[in-house]
């Protein structure tokens, strides 16, 4: 089917899922054929719903819309590898970011026939006799995928070419894009109350919607709302709209409103809740846990309903999970000594399908500002222990490697002392220290790391943190379960659930709305606190400081930090604050654009950066440290309408012009 988004029906068919009201998983059946006619039926209506889930993976867990959520952020800049698909975006000088090749339309693409997709649901859902909540699921959806695009977009088109908020089935080539206020008050505020309202408290499959899913969303596009129609920083918006709500509420009232509904989540949480540690809530053998509202899910026991290869994935622009790769960089360069008396390099550390591994890309680089002022509390904050690759292992007894036709019990590393498999062979260092020897040239490391006295590891100090070299996204690596002691599949589609929303981010929006005026109170049951901004990310905080493993040094570790954590918590919470907890708990995730553009603080938080490199990117012994300036305007708040959607329109060009965001 033609994939011109309002010029078409839009009706997903990549694969078209039917559901099991007896079953806790999603069945998947992939149809060929999926036609309008078919939603007047049960199980068209009940395949649609699926689908709605289905196209989840055509964005979260695709690198090249993660890397459109992160670079030109504080979290992420341009790594060693990165090509015009990452560079154009991160306006530093390397790229301009353009309506053909920005890959922002990864979201329009993927959006738009999924919003047409959930309005055949909902008009034809109560005709063939599915339940309300089963329809609500398709009223999240709708609202979802709107709320994604009027962040990224501004106003976007309602009428598909059958009536606002109508299920199309024509091929009508024009579209007019409504206002922001309009998609909000008319769209996704409508969907997301009947959504909270007629969903269950748990839900009906593994994964499926839900009420708190509800009101979590409900309660960000409140604040959301909120921000834009206040805006602090005077961001121009498009289609050109009064900074006025059409119901007649002003930024207050949506502010009240947002606090009150992550209250009333957090509140009566139904199935979830927070994982007992931070680590607990990243580690893949704990995937899908009750912490997790809603994410794309994959699997390893099929190709097809992964949406992705087993064994090898080139890594494209569809269901295919590959986000992690663009964290981490080519460790598979570590090299170690057969010998313990003159350099005799092998390769110790080599690609695994282990969380701390999996294949490297070198895409997305954090800048040293991540590691030096954002998890400055190394040592009683375990969210930095839990986000970050710190200690790459050897693991040669896995890869079978042989020296002199025998696999060794040891190898020689830095200063040509011992390491067993499974050792340290490099380590990111939490701080800078005195007395690194990153000159050598006994020991080479092959990846310009350091040598300290003493120590069988090599070394990078966070000053030397660079695009080519720095610690990976540990949160979102590798799992799976059949490795058979060996490798695995290391270049092979991830196949755990990319997470997209989580129940911790409930406080932050109450959080956010109670820094913005909005009246508290008490917030009783499991997670009760006094209802302030302090006391609701001190709950966060509180559960930071616990630790039950040393994910750096791979030993248990009991300790409860959480005093401490509280203690060092302000006495006064602003937006700044909110900000940083927000990269201690989500960094990485592909959320930060998003927040820094609905704060209006993209461009004091992206401006400059610090990293290692500046010399020459690709020459891994440059650790000379430059600070890079990035030219954002204030009409890139908004991204551009992707070109394939303005060649698809029957329109003039000076009215293709006036539909694209200005600047572009």
């Amino acid at each position: 089917m033609n994939r011109n988004y309002i010029k078409f029906l839009g009706l997903s068919v990549l694969a078209v899922f039917f559901l099991s009201s007896c079953k806790k998983i999603l069945d998947e059946n992939p149809r060929s054929i999926f036609t309008p006619d078919y939603f007047k039926t049960e199980a068209g209506v009940q395949g649609g719903i699926t689908s709605c889930y289905g196209h989840l993976r055509l964005m979260f867990g695709n690198g090249y819309f993660l890397n459109a959520n992160q670079i030109s952020t504080d979290e992420s800049t341009w790594g060693q590898n990165s090509d015009g698909n990452v560079k154009t975006l991160d306006f530093s000088g390397v790229g301009e970011i353009q309506a053909q090749t920005s890959n922002t339309g990864i979201l329009w693409g993927a959006a738009f026939p999924n919003i047409n997709t959930a309005s055949g649901v909902i008009e034809n859902g109560a005709a063939v006799g599915v339940s309300d909540a089963l329809v609500a699921e398709a009223r999240f959806f709708r609202a979802f995928d709107y709320f994604l695009l009027v962040q990224t977009f501004g106003g976007v088109p309602l009428d598909l070419g059958a009536g606002e908020l109508k299920f199309n089935t024509s091929t009508i080539r024009t579209s007019k894009r409504n206002t922001v206020p309009e998609v909000y008050t008319k769209g996704i505020f409508p969907d997301l109350l009947i959504a909270v309202d007629k969903l269950p408290a748990s839900g009906r499959v593994t994964g499926g919607a839900t009420k708190t899913l509800a009101r979590l969303y409900l309660a960000k596009a409140y604040l959301t709302y909120a921000w834009w129609l206040q805006n602090p920083n005077n961001i121009p918006t498009y289609p050109a709209a009064q900074r006025t709500d059409p119901n007649g509420h002003d930024a207050s009232w949506y502010l009240k409103e947002a606090y009150n509904i992550a209250a009333a989540g957090l509140e009566s949480p139904g199935s979830f809740g927070l994982q007992p540690t931070f680590y607990d809530l990243n580690l893949g053998s704990n995937d899908r846990n009750n912490e997790i509202l809603l994410y794309a899910d994959h699997t390893q026991a099929s190709a097809t309903y992964n949406g992705g290869d087993l064994s090898y994935s080139t890594g494209g622009f569809s269901t295919d999970s590959f986000a992690q790769w663009f964290e981490q960089w080519n460790y598979t360069n570590i090299r170690t000594s057969s010998s313990n008396t003159s350099w005799s390099a092998v390769s110790s550390v080599q690609r695994a399908a282990t969380q701390p591994l999996g294949r490297p890309w070198t895409m997305l680089a954090p800048p040293q500002g991540v590691f030096k002022s954002t998890f400055a509390d190394k040592s009683n904050d375990s969210r930095y222990d839990a986000t970050f690759v710190t200690r790459y292992r050897s693991n040669w007894k896995e890869a079978a490697l042989k020296v002199n036709n025998a696999i060794p019990e040891n190898l020689y590393n830095a200063n040509f002392l011992p390491v067993a498999n499974g050792d340290a062979i490099l380590s990111f260092l939490n701080e800078d220290v005195a007395g690194v020897d990153y000159s050598n040239s006994k020991f080479n490391s092959n990846v310009g790391a350091g040598v300290l006295p003493g120590r069988a590891d090599f070394v990078i100090e966070p000053s030397a943190f660079s695009r080519i070299c720095y610690p990976a996204n540990w949160k979102l690596g590798p799992y799976r379960t059949d490795n058979n002691g060996g490798l695995g599949q290391p270049n092979g589609s991830l196949t755990r659930p990319f997470p997209i929303a989580k129940f911790s981010e409930l406080f932050f929006i109450a959080a956010e709305a109670a820094v913005k005026g909005a009246a508290t109170r008490a917030i009783g049951g499991t997670y009760a606190n006094d209802g302030t901004a302090r006391g609701l990310i001190n709950v966060l905080r509180a559960r930071a400081g616990k630790w039950r493993f040393d994910n750096g040094n791979n030993i248990a570790k009991v300790q409860d930090n959480s005093a401490a954590m509280v203690a060092a918590t302000p006495g006064s919470i602003d937006i700044d604050y909110i900000l940083a907890e927000r990269s201690r708990e989500y960094f990485g995730e592909g959320y930060r654009w998003w927040d820094l553009v609905r704060t209006q603080k993209w461009a004091d938080y992206g401006r400059t950066f610090v990293i290692a490199g500046k010399t020459n990117p690709n020459d891994w012994k440059d650790h000379t440290v430059g600070t890079f300036t990035r030219n954002i305007a204030a009409t890139n708040y908004l991204r551009p309408i992707p070109q394939s959607q303005l060649d698809a329109l029957d329109m003039t060009a000076a009215e293709k012009k006036t539909y694209q965001n200005p600047g572009y």
